[in-house]
């Protein structure tokens, strides 16, 4: 896979493929770059020449901006920068998260407004096609001026220290570099500033964690869609006649994948003048519900891949214009409201999910045996699986919290406002996680409970309803559940569910 980076097309779906890849890859740089990024190591050299005194060049960094470097010591002030930030801590990142953080980086810093090195470039595209990357922590940023710390520890790769993971093993970053014939890069001035100044981490997170949500939504409508037939639930509120007068792009898009997924079922055909007046909203409402979720899935999905292809550090070069501008692009506050923004769209699926469950383990409301088994009593059936449901969905509810409104001043009260961006990442990341097990159980109970019904579901959600007895057969008597929902989660991570159906309906 050859990948020819401009610094303007890179998406989240791109991002998210290319640092889940296991295919070789290599990266080119369109001349027009190139140009730039030798111009501007050019006048990076003109500033020293002159004894000008410009920030991230030739001064310290943050509060210590004042304090004037001699030339002498310009590429040690770089190597030094890079060592007293690596100060992360907790987890590392996983391998996709830390690629997509040195491939948006990359992205960022080939325009030319960075002051990087073609050298210092080509070792972090190396790392990329050989699959080494760096032992990134994934606590100790606040989100300005930029990830930090976070990112510290990537570039201290880059030099030839800290670690590495290269073929599943973490090992030390200078015995990589020389099995592969590698040489670590010596910093020129600005270099160290230019790599770990700004919001790439957080941006790597928001990528991956927009892919998992878009295709979540998507799975959301199907298994709703396969409740509201297991509990004979009514179409109609779906009316597109009725939908329109209320003309969210979210609830529309809902709206259609319902009914296209209800098409011809025998279900929806046997009930068509019963004796129901009205569902419940958890039913009823979806496409007003899931359709103001999607709303956040929009505009996150905008801001993040605006921020993929912008300039995030600081200060930035502008050769044609002969100045040094120091501004606040570092700063994370888009990403993270937006991504607190999805958090809560997110955790109130798994709010009404938790009310569908619910509904299907009541035979008062369902006419179904209850907590779907026979002989109830002796069995327990899918009682505590509702309340696995619960528990998640009340915890993803604590995690919408919004980081991104909090702040807590930092390097002598300059840096006085912060965006929290990877805290706001990171709960995303768990509601995802969390959202993804609801919706396992939400199939394990409504394929059951489609199997106590005479009549047929559509032929897409009979597909659907196929795949999941494929790895979970009926439920006869109590057993552990919990492998029957690993067994379907595996299958939404997999996308074994949605490739299932693809071929029958394109959903929104």
């Amino acid at each position: 896979m050859k990948i020819i980076l401009d610094g303007s097309s890179l998406n989240a779906d791109i991002v998210s493929e290319i640092a889940l890849s296991t295919e070789k890859i290599t990266f080119e740089i369109p001349d027009q770059w190139k140009k730039k990024i030798l111009e501007s190591q050019n006048y990076i050299q003109d500033v020293i020449k002159r004894g000008d005194t410009v920030y991230g060049i030739n001064t310290g960094f943050g509060a210590l901006s004042n304090k004037n470097i001699d030339t002498s010591d310009l590429k040690k002030l770089q190597v030094n920068l890079v060592r007293s930030h690596c100060t992360g801590v907790g987890k590392p990142f996983d391998r996709q998260t830390t690629r997509a953080i040195m491939l948006i980086r990359a992205n960022c810093l080939i325009k030319g407004f960075s002051g990087i090195s073609f050298e210092t470039l080509d070792l972090l595209f190396k790392f990329l096609e050989l699959d080494v990357y760096p032992y990134i922590p994934s606590q100790g940023s606040v989100g300005a001026s930029g990830d930090l710390a976070p990112l510290a520890h990537m570039a201290l790769s880059l030099i030839g220290e800290g670690r590495v993971y290269y073929k599943n093993e973490l090992r030390q970053t200078r015995e990589v570099l020389k099995e592969l014939n590698l040489k670590p890069v010596v910093l020129g001035p600005k270099e160290g500033l230019a790599l770990i100044n700004g919001t790439t981490v957080m941006n790597a997170i928001g990528a991956i964690s927009l892919v998992r949500a878009k295709k979540v939504f998507k799975l959301v409508d199907i298994s709703a869609s396969m409740t509201i037939e297991a509990l004979q639930g009514s179409s109609k509120p779906f009316d597109l006649d009725l939908i329109r007068l209320k003309p969210h792009q979210g609830m529309i898009d809902v709206a259609n994948n319902l009914n296209s997924l209800l098409q011809n079922s025998d279900i929806s055909e046997s009930h068509e003048n019963c004796g129901k007046v009205q569902d419940p909203y958890s039913l009823r409402c979806l496409p007003q519900i899931h359709g103001a979720c999607r709303q956040t899935l929009y505009h996150t999905e905008e801001i993040i891949n605006t921020e993929i292809n912008s300039i995030t550090d600081n200060p930035l070069i502008f050769v044609k214009q002969n100045k040094v501008l120091s501004g606040g692009n570092f700063h994370g506050e888009a990403l993270a409201l937006t991504m607190d923004y999805l958090a809560m769209g997110l955790s109130e699926l798994s709010s009404v999910l938790e009310r569908r469950i619910e509904k299907m383990m009541n035979p008062t409301f369902s006419e179904l045996p209850a907590f779907l088994i026979e002989s109830s009593g002796l069995n327990s059936g899918l009682m505590i699986a509702h309340v696995t449901v619960a528990a998640l969905a009340s915890e993803n509810k604590t995690y919408c919290f919004p980081a991104s409104v909090d702040s807590i001043p930092t390097s002598t009260d300059k840096e006085d406002h912060v965006s929290m961006g990877i805290t706001s990442g990171l709960k995303l990341e768990k509601i995802l996680d969390n959202l993804e097990n609801c919706l396992a159980i939400e199939f394990l109970c409504n394929t059951q409970a489609l199997d106590f019904l005479d009549h047929k579901t559509s032929p897409v959600l009979q597909a659907v309803h196929l795949l999941i007895r494929s790895k979970v057969p009926p439920i006869t008597e109590d057993r552990v559940f919990s492998i029957d929902i690993e067994n379907i989660n595996n299958m939404i991570k997999t996308d074994l569910i949605l490739n299932t159906i693809k071929d029958q309906i394109d959903l929104k």
